[in-house]
C-alpha cells in the first residue's frame, strides 16, 4: 500500500496546484506498488513529472512576487536533485534506494504540501492569480518588491535583513 495517498487534508483550493498535487500522489504511488522490472521507468516518469512541477510553482511564485528565492524554491531543488541521482542508483542496479526514496518523498511532501504550498495557494489566490493564463486579477495587492529569505515573520530578508512578512519556513 503506498505510504501516501491523496487526501482532503492534501486540497489547497487551487484547482490547478491541487490536479498537480494529485498526479504526484498517483505517480507516487505507481513507484511505490511497482515491481522490480517498472521501477526505474516509473521512478524517471515521477523525476520528469516532479520536474514540471515544481518548475511551475516557482514560475507562480515569481510572477506574484512570493519569495521565489525562499526555502520553498530551495526545497524545490534540492529535492528535485535528490530525485535525479535516484535514476542513476536505479541504472546501478540499486532498487532498494528508490523505494527508501519513494517512502521518504511520500513524508516529505504531506509537509511541503500542507505548509509551503498551502502559503502559496493562500497567496495566489489572495492577489487573483490564475495559472493557467498567467495573469493576476488584483496587482494592487502584489508585493511592493520582490520578497527575499524564507519568507516567514522570523526570518529575515537576505538582502536588507529586515524581517518580511509571509508564509514561515517550517
Amino acid at each position: 500500500m503506498p505510504s501516501l495517498q491523496w487526501s482532503d487534508a492534501l486540497v489547497l483550493d487551487l484547482p490547478a496546484m491541487d490536479d498537480t498535487h494529485r498526479e504526484f500522489v498517483d505517480l507516487l504511488a505507481l513507484v511505490e506498488t511497482a515491481g522490480d522490472e517498472t521501477l526505474q521507468p516509473h521512478w524517471r516518469t515521477l523525476v520528469d513529472h516532479t520536474d514540471e512541477h515544481f518548475g511551475r510553482e516557482d514560475q507562480w511564485m515569481q510572477a506574484t512576487r512570493f519569495a521565489s528565492t525562499s526555502c520553498h524554491s530551495v526545497q524545490h531543488q534540492v529535492v528535485l536533485q535528490v530525485m535525479r541521482e535516484g535514476i542513476a542508483l536505479a541504472e546501478a542496479g540499486d532498487l532498494d534506494a528508490i523505494r527508501q526514496m519513494a517512502r521518504e518523498l511520500a513524508l516529505w511532501f504531506l509537509q511541503h504540501a500542507q505548509s509551503m504550498d498551502a502559503a502559496l495557494a493562500l497567496h495566489l489566490r489572495s492577489v487573483g492569480f490564475d495559472p493557467l493564463t498567467g495573469t493576476v486579477a488584483m496587482p494592487q495587492v502584489l508585493p511592493a518588491r520582490l520578497l527575499h529569505g524564507c519568507g516567514g515573520a522570523s526570518c529575515p530578508d537576505s538582502e536588507t535583513a529586515e524581517p518580511v512578512v509571509q508564509a514561515a519556513c517550517p
